[in-house]
């Protein structure tokens, strides 16, 4: 296993030099900190989203600040070679990164779903882990996420005398499936002492295949490279399915190109032209403000459904304890371990105050948790953009006065939970008087294709894909309202800290954490989670100004925000406090030891 090299980090005498160009406070109490997660720390938001820009950006400030930090990634690298191991991958930022090689628990959490005893117990795993902080030499460890590894390990670094500081970025200790959202359709109130939790994911792999295909693809892509090894992998996948086809006669008869729009639809107006279009708002015979085309949504195109969440949903989660700590199966067990586990922290601390009490309603002591509010480079980017920008102090639309229409932005992925759907069935709701007034901008990654489809019938409506933190920047500029419609129960949405941070007026649904910033009608609006009717009732509202549009000074104003350096020091605060708290305890139980018996 990898060790220290020469008692020094790597890289720090640079960042030394980065933090004093910057204004950036060194500390003069420096600790050795680990930190455990399951991306790459250097990929930031491109693996992992909000959780791993998180973790990686408060781990380069501990650095700037002059700590030593060392990072460990599990459950995603495999190799055919070799059992469960710990190497060094890289240093970035400062920060030595490390990787748990062929662990017994997946990432992320979808690959370990069926894995549920070997997540809730793994002395060997836990074991490598504990020899690794022993050869660092940390002094304390800050878990962001326990993906990849196995539930017992907190208690296993506790008893080897070190304090551990937990941000829970979403509901992984007390959820397999992340999200407590029920096939990714429908927030699980009651899980059913685990029972529920068997058919939630069916399409789940199980771990040992899992493990063995990862390791055979992996090892084909360290030896032949990515391309070579995507090759190997089609070709030795698709020999199966080619054998079975032959054994049925069915033989491959050629490929033929797709004939292209078979069907092709011309323009209702086609005709028209635009001459005789001089008035706004002329009618004709065949026109109704729509995009016309033949794009058919194909079979895996297709919309999902969810369910929509009652307006109160939040409050629902919180008064049924009962039903969140029964226990009937091994899904049942891993919710109670999880909970033992950050009973047995030092502190938890998640980023929104919903998250902490829905854990604390779940069985974590209340004791042991603290609100710890979010701060990025980027939110502090974005801010200052928004503190110079000569309109901080302007309204930016009134329906009264408007010349040009009011704009709203979706920024997000494709995923379920994120609620894209709901807002494409909120679109076709609008009136069109209302509709015609208005402009929506949607920045999606992943598969964004069905959603252009649908969505390009509307003339006011734009789809792109991905977008990165500096486009954030600038992006503040191209529009008025930023949109939040999850169906999940979201905790603190960077999405939403990056619209607020901009002095945005925010549309979200009234689930999870958003509310505990949202103040309507000062910085936003609420609406019943998945309720697209709801979501267009308020996007009229704002068009026909019946609920006016605050200033950015005014958002800013009525939304609590976190800074990127307080943040920072904040958690330095904390991990002296534990640290304290952790010697002072020692110093208690060598004292009892100590004492004459009775």
């Amino acid at each position: 296993m990898a060790t220290q090299q020469n008692g020094t980090l790597s890289g720090a005498p640079t960042m030394g030099k980065a933090a004093e160009s910057a204004g950036w406070p060194r500390t003069d109490r420096p600790l050795k900190v680990a930190l455990i997660g399951w991306a790459r720390l250097s990929s930031q938001a491109w693996e992992g989203s909000g959780y791993n820009l998180s973790a990686s950006e408060l781990a380069r400030g501990l650095v700037l600040s002059g700590h030593e930090v060392s990072y460990l990634q599990s459950g995603m690298s495999y190799g055919l070679v070799g059992g469960p191991r710990v190497r060094h991958r890289e240093t970035w930022g400062g920060v030595r990164c490390y990787e748990l090689m062929n662990s017994p628990n997946l990432s992320t959490s979808f690959m370990n779903f069926r894995n549920v005893e070997t997540e809730i117990r793994c002395p060997e795993e836990s074991a490598l882990v504990i020899r690794w902080l022993d050869e660092i030499g940390a002094q304390l460890v800050h878990v962001h996420s326990m993906e990849g590894y196995s539930l017992d390990m907190i208690a296993a670094i506790r008893g080897s005398g070190r304090p551990v500081v937990v941000t829970p970025h979403n509901y992984h200790f007390v959820c397999p499936q992340v999200d407590l959202l029920h096939q990714e359709a429908r927030v699980c109130e009651d899980y059913d002492g685990g029972r529920r939790c068997e058919n939630c994911l069916p399409e789940a792999p199980l771990p040992g295949p899992a493990r063995r295909k990862r390791a055979i693809g992996q090892t084909f892509e360290r030896t032949l490279g990515p391309y070579a090894a995507d090759v190997v992998r089609k070709a030795v996948y698709g020999v199966p399915a080619t054998v079975r086809r032959a054994f049925r006669g069915e033989f491959h008869k050629g490929w033929k190109a797709p004939v292209l729009n078979p069907d092709r639809l011309l323009d209702p107006e086609l005709s028209l032209g635009f001459e005789r279009v001089s008035v706004r708002g002329e009618q004709t015979g065949a026109e109704d403000g729509l995009v016309h085309h033949d794009l058919p949504l194909q079979p895996h195109e297709k919309p999902k459904e969810y369910d929509s969440a009652p307006l109160e949903q939040n409050e629902r989660m919180l008064a049924t304890r009962d039903r969140h700590l029964t226990v009937l199966n091994n899904y049942g067990k891993r919710r109670a371990a999880g909970v033992a586990a950050l009973n047995e922290a030092s502190l938890v601390i998640p980023p929104s105050d919903f998250l902490r009490r829905l854990h604390v309603t779940m069985g974590v002591d209340e004791s042991r948790t603290r609100l710890v509010r979010l701060g990025q480079p980027h939110f502090d980017q974005i801010n200052r953009r928004a503190r110079r920008s000569p309109f901080y102090d302007t309204p930016p639309w009134n329906p009264a006065s408007a010349r040009r229409p009011l704009r709203f932005a979706f920024y997000g992925t494709v995923r379920a939970n994120k609620g894209l759907e709901v807002l494409a069935r909120a679109i076709p709701l609008l009136e069109r008087g209302v509709r015609e007034r208005c402009q929506i901008i949607i920045r999606a990654g992943g598969y964004e294709w069905p959603f252009r489809k649908r969505l390009s019938l509307y003339p006011q409506v734009s789809v792109y894909g991905a977008y990165d933190l500096y486009q954030l920047i600038a992006g503040a500029g191209e529009y008025d309202v930023g949109l939040l419609p999850h169906i999940w129960l979201e905790n603190s949405p960077l999405v939403m800290l990056e619209h607020l941070h901009a002095g945005k007026f925010v549309v979200a649904s009234r689930l999870g954490g958003p509310p505990d910033w949202i103040v309507p009608p000062r910085n936003g609006m609420l609406f019943a989670a998945g309720d697209a009717a709801q979501l267009a009732d308020c996007l009229t509202k704002l068009v026909r100004g019946e609920v006016a549009l605050p200033t950015p000074r005014q958002v800013h104003e009525a939304t609590v925000l976190r800074s990127y350096p307080s943040h920072v020091r904040e958690v330095e605060g904390i991990y002296h406090e534990v640290l304290g708290a952790t010697t002072r305890q020692r110093t208690v139980d060598a004292a009892r030891s100590l004492a004459p018996s009775a």
